[in-house]
């Protein structure tokens, strides 16, 4: 997260997972159950391996191992990839459950409107184009703009909109988008950011895939996979 956010809160924290792939890549997870981690599809593409890393209490980094994946059929990369609208999404299953607390899916059918707060927590790059940047759980408010709907929502530091501020960037893809509301439920999942005015780069826009057409899929592979949500 870009723009100077805060690191999450141990509670935001526990739900994140860090998901590396062999290929170089790194995005971000959110646990479902404890065996069960989602995230978005373009993260876990075929042809590579994938591991979720644990933080063991600050101790030496744990790699668990994944077992299965499971990815939306419908999702399509290059319409990602111009920021249309997609199904953005897959479950990674573990070989062995992880020390993380698993977070709540939304249930509610509440049409988002522009101006709704929300917190997105990932673990990508403070400073874009500087890998060693990322690794850590940060934190930022974010509100919707445009015309947000069940397909796709974009998120704005509505502070910062001229120069660039608080936003999705590297290693954040995956991150949970939760609703501001005590029990945290997620939303919606990272899949793309720009850069101030659209252009290329994080800082400007967050893009989102709300998880209200997904919710069914997401809760039959999970039992298909043997994980209790």
């Amino acid at each position: 997260m870009v723009g100077g956010a805060s690191p999450a809160s141990p509670t935001v924290a526990r739900r994140l997972a860090l998901i590396v792939g062999s290929r170089g890549n790194f995005c971000t997870g959110v646990a479902l159950a404890r065996d069960l981690v989602l995230t978005v599809a373009h993260c876990v593409v075929p042809g590579a391996d994938y591991k979720v890393v644990e933080y063991n209490g600050g101790h030496q980094p744990l790699l668990r191992d994944v077992a299965q994946i499971a990815r939306h059929p419908q999702f399509d990369l290059k319409a990602l990839l111009t920021h249309r609208a997609t199904a953005d999404v897959a479950l990674l299953k573990l070989r062995r459950p992880a020390d993380l607390d698993p977070a709540f899916l939304a249930n509610s059918q509440r049409a988002v409107a522009a101006g709704d707060r929300f917190l997105v927590a990932g673990y990508g790059v403070a400073v874009r184009g500087d890998g060693r940047t990322g690794g850590s759980a940060r934190a930022a408010i974010l509100i919707a703009t445009g015309q947000p709907n069940s397909l796709q929502m974009r998120l704005i530091d509505r502070d910062a909109l001229a120069t660039g501020g608080l936003g999705a960037c590297t290693g954040d893809s995956g991150a949970p988008v939760f609703a501001v509301a005590e029990s945290l439920p997620v939303i919606g999942l990272v899949s793309w950011s720009t850069g101030p005015g659209e252009t290329a780069g994080c800082g400007g826009l967050t893009g989102v895939t709300p998880l209200t057409r997904y919710r069914g899929w997401i809760l039959e592979q999970a039992a298909r996979l043997g994980s209790q949500l």
